[in-house]
């Protein structure tokens, strides 16, 4: 039988949130780090759910005599080289949480210390930052498969591992968080969009921050709770489309 939506719909928001969090914190324990709160609410409803799911469980699991008896078989097929690998083709696109262009890391710290040399009021804000250690890796979001739905994701297959370029525009910041405003470019000459409202880089986020909360950067703008340098002319930086 196959898994009941509850369970399997939690154990991707488990897998999606340990991605996110590795993404961000390496090898970190998950009760620290900026997902912490996220990991103790999905442990509990991990807990919850399969905890109704009881009858369920104890009905799938396989005797131990009989698991023995198939992992022999495996064996002897692959001994006899009649064995082959299962396909993760099909699963493929399940595991993957979100699309995005990787940016080169030195060019992106490289740009920040041009601004930071022309504009008094950026290097106020970076000096006392270790963006050196903090920004170790630098992305734009195309689509989220929370945000965005799996479909949304998939649909940048054909570009993966193509150079896309993005045109940097413009530093927006103000004291919880900074990023810069991006302009995607073409890909053989079709236009590379992405789902976000505001196309970005997180540069960094304060202490209890989410990165996420960097797309409020326009709307804070506008209400005169953020600041914005532009960068003009525009600094093109090339990256790779690839799904995590």
């Amino acid at each position: 039988d196959p898994l009941p939506d509850s369970v399997k719909s939690v154990l991707e928001e488990g897998i999606s949130l340990y991605k996110l969090h590795t993404s961000r914190h390496g090898r970190l324990e998950s009760s620290k780090g900026t997902y912490a709160k996220d990991w103790a609410k999905w442990e509990k409803q991990l807990r919850d759910i399969l905890l109704s799911n009881t009858e369920y469980l104890n009905s799938i699991q396989v005797p131990f005599d009989f698991a023995v008896k198939l992992v022999l078989e495996q064996l002897r097929s692959i001994a006899k080289g009649d064995y082959t690998a299962p396909s993760t083709e099909t699963r493929k696109f399940g595991s993957i949480v979100f699309a995005a262009v990787s940016l080169p890391i030195e060019q992106i710290h490289d740009l920040l210390k041009m601004l930071s040399g022309k504009n008094a009021m950026v290097e106020a804000f970076l000096k006392d930052k270790d963006m050196e250690s903090s920004l170790r890796k630098a992305h734009i979001t195309l689509a989220h498969k929370r945000s965005h739905g799996v479909t949304a994701v998939a649909n940048y297959g054909h570009f993966v591992n193509r150079q896309v370029p993005i045109d940097v525009t413009a530093l927006l910041y103000n004291p919880n968080m900074a990023a810069f405003e991006a302009r995607l470019g073409t890909v053989d000459g079709e236009a590379v969009t992405s789902k976000n409202e505001w196309p970005h880089i997180t540069l960094w986020t304060g202490e209890g921050v989410a990165p996420k909360e960097a797309n409020n950067l326009p709307q804070l703008l506008s209400q005169g709770k953020a600041a914005r340098v532009e960068i003009d002319p525009p600094v093109t930086i090339s990256g790779p489309l690839e799904f995590y």
